[in-house]
């Protein structure tokens, strides 16, 4: 049985915290991507939305403000912004981090 003493002693140093809450905010950080129009055939672009994808979701906001959608993955969260769009409009999912970017 730990005596309250034990319980309450450190464990880390000042800078050895600091690293493993900087580990553990890394390895739960989201990736962030961009949702991308394209008119044309590579004519023109217009960034609509920046996002996270989260290991369970993906947090959606457009740029101009006003719009924010949750979806299950980057992916689904790219059909939600295609039915706002006409024909014309191609989308692109960017990735701005992280190994696939």
């Amino acid at each position: 049985m730990m005596t309250a003493q034990a319980e309450q002693e450190q464990l880390w140093d000042e800078a050895g915290f600091a690293g493993f809450l900087k580990g553990l905010a890394a390895d739960d950080a989201p990736r962030l991507f961009a949702i991308a129009h394209e008119y044309g055939e590579r004519r023109d672009g217009w960034i609509a939305a920046y996002g996270m994808a989260f290991h369970d979701r993906a947090e959606v906001f457009s740029v101009e403000g006003g719009f924010h959608t949750r979806a299950a993955s980057p992916e689904s969260a790219l059909t939600t912004f295609a039915r706002a769009v006409d024909g014309d409009v191609k989308l692109h999912l960017i990735w701005l981090d992280g190994p696939e970017s």
